[in-house]
């Protein structure tokens, strides 16, 4: 078996870091199996790096030397030494594999920072740069995995990161609130006549407060129009799972729409049956597009996006000025399995029928 220094995990390393998303990341585990088995490897090992360090600084009692701690770590990563540590060692593999900078995990880090510090946002912009920390860069790094390398092609992996995040914070407003953080645009909030301080003290739905969350949620699906032509751009067999992710995500706020906006007073989720409906939409939209270009980059290059985000050209202009090699998707021996679509489609109707009724039943027991 090759070893991590070469860019491969050891197979007991990879086994624990999924256990790792099984049992608490259940959204990034469910995603990373329907990519194909190299890239859903290489997945699982970013998944968890991600969910060790946001664990780490979240529910650590010191954030500096939790900090100190990640940021060391991430040096003997990339100095291909890491610690005795699975997720360490898998991760370490995956960014050997894969060319994926130092700078992106870094970006990452920061923005945890802003989080354990209960960092407030004034404008959208400022929004933005939190969102392309905590998602932008987990968007490239995945677009990496799946052996994106054109410009355009990570600057629209950023932008559905982006949207993601957008999404996950109109849905948790009242959560968010009820823990004292904010991450809606507090000059959105004055505009709308609402006092951060004072609201965030009682945190209400009102109408007003649904202007502010519509807002975000026209932001966020600005940004998921923009991510179609990177999905476009990919191999077949990665388009079904990130069209899949960035529909349901969208669905999401449309959802919210339903309820008014109202993300204060309610939880809001996208019931199984409208999933599967997704689901099949996705994979009917990769199938579609098979034949539309040839190669990673060439539906990207096609359809004449925009460059980055403002927020994300520090991360991603440094990137585009070098070319990264690209990396085997595969061990040597294996293909890329892409199954029949009907099959997938089932398989993946199954996967999300059954997490539905676990989490009924877990809400039921709880």
């Amino acid at each position: 078996m090759r070893s991590t220094a070469e860019g491969f995990a050891s197979r007991a390393d990879t086994a624990a870091c999924r256990r790792m998303l099984r049992g608490g990341s259940r959204t990034f585990y469910a995603a990373s199996l329907v990519l194909p088995g190299g890239a859903r490897r290489s997945a699982t090992s970013l998944y968890a790096f991600c969910r060790m360090a946001d664990d780490a600084i979240d529910h650590g009692t010191d954030l500096a030397a939790a900090l100190l701690d990640l940021h060391a770590r991430l040096e003997r990563i990339y100095s291909r030494a890491p610690a005795r540590s699975a997720v360490d060692r898998a991760f370490s593999a995956c960014v050997i594999r894969h060319a994926i900078p130092k700078e992106l995990p870094l970006a990452l880090l920061e923005g945890f920072a802003w989080d354990a510090s209960l960092k407030r946002y004034d404008t959208l912009s400022e929004l933005l740069a939190y969102a392309v920390r905590v998602a932008g860069t987990v968007g490239v790094m995945m677009a990496l995995v799946m052996g994106a390398r054109d410009a355009e092609a990570l600057a629209r992996a950023c932008d559905l990161g982006v949207a993601m995040q957008l999404t996950n914070i109109a849905r948790d407003v009242g959560e968010d609130a009820r823990c004292g953080r904010l991450y809606l645009p507090m000059r959105w909030l004055r505009q709308a006549g609402i006092e951060p301080e004072i609201w965030l003290a009682n945190p209400r739905f009102s109408p007003a407060l649904a202007t502010v969350i519509e807002r975000l949620l026209a932001t966020a699906e600005n940004l998921y129009e923009r991510s179609e032509a990177g999905l476009a751009g990919l191999p077949l067999a990665f388009r079904p799972g990130m069209y899949a992710a960035r529909l349901l995500y969208a669905e999401i706020g449309h959802e919210l729409a339903r309820r008014r906006h109202d993300s204060v007073d309610h939880r809001v989720f996208v019931p199984w049956q409208r999933k599967a409906r997704l689901m099949a939409d996705a994979l009917i939209a990769a199938a579609a597009r098979a034949g539309a270009g040839a190669g990673a980059g060439a539906g990207v290059r096609a359809a004449g996006t925009t460059g980055p985000l403002q927020e994300a050209r520090f991360l991603l202009e440094p990137l585009q000025a070098a070319e990264r090699p690209m990396a085997p998707l595969e061990r040597p021996g294996e293909r890329v399995h892409d199954p029949r679509i009907e099959g997938r489609v089932a398989w993946l109707v199954d996967l999300f029928e059954r997490l539905e009724r676990r989490e009924r039943s877990a809400a039921r027991t709880g």
